[in-house]
């Protein structure tokens, strides 16, 4: 691999379009992690206890679910932007067991959640605008497509920065060269 990376700087060829002495590699996985950051405190991702139990009764209204659907669905619908974690979510459906307003069934060794009656009529009374509409994120995608794809992009060039040859990182630089100047022009636009 051309250019090795020392403990401060990266090798040759890096240095253009970014300035001679970019940080380590351990820097821009640091830098990626900022970018995410500033993308979700921005558009606000982060969710209530309430919302997770309101997603978990809308989800499960419309048929039986286990855990880890019932999160893959929420971040499906969020277009990603809102994936609670199973700490959220299993401890929601515990206290919605308890409440009886679900029941559980076991199959395979999976647990698999569907609403009881009581918890038909909570559903069908809290029906509305489901959770993940109202983190303004489902309009098809338009308003996360961006900011995610900015994070890919980071963590892209920062795989290129940390494991590319020299050529390669030539490569990368030129094409957000260009990446930069075409996305100007479509601003430019009427």
């Amino acid at each position: 691999m051309g250019g090795s990376f020392g403990n401060s700087t990266f090798g040759s060829g890096f240095g253009k379009g970014f300035g001679d002495g970019f940080p380590n590699p351990g820097a821009i996985w640091e830098a990626v992690d900022q970018l995410r950051t500033s993308f979700d405190k921005r558009v606000g991702v982060r969710m209530g206890r309430g919302d997770v139990r309101a997603a978990v009764l809308a989800l499960l209204a419309e048929q039986p679910m286990h855990g880890y659907q019932i999160i893959t669905e929420i971040a499906e619908r969020s277009h990603g932007f809102w994936k609670p974690s199973a700490g959220s979510v299993y401890p929601t459906l515990q206290l919605l067991a308890d409440e009886g307003l679900i029941e559980a069934t076991e199959a395979d060794g999976r647990k698999t959640y569907a609403l009881s009656e009581a918890g038909r009529a909570v559903a069908e009374e809290a029906a509305g605008t489901p959770p993940w509409e109202s983190t303004g994120f489902s309009d098809s995608g338009r308003l996360s497509a961006l900011p995610k794809a900015g994070v890919e992009l980071a963590q892209v060039i920062a795989q290129v920065a940390r494991t590319g040859s020299s050529d390669q990182v030539d490569g990368a630089v030129a094409v957000l060269d260009e990446a930069r100047r075409r996305l100007y022009s479509i601003l430019a636009q009427d």
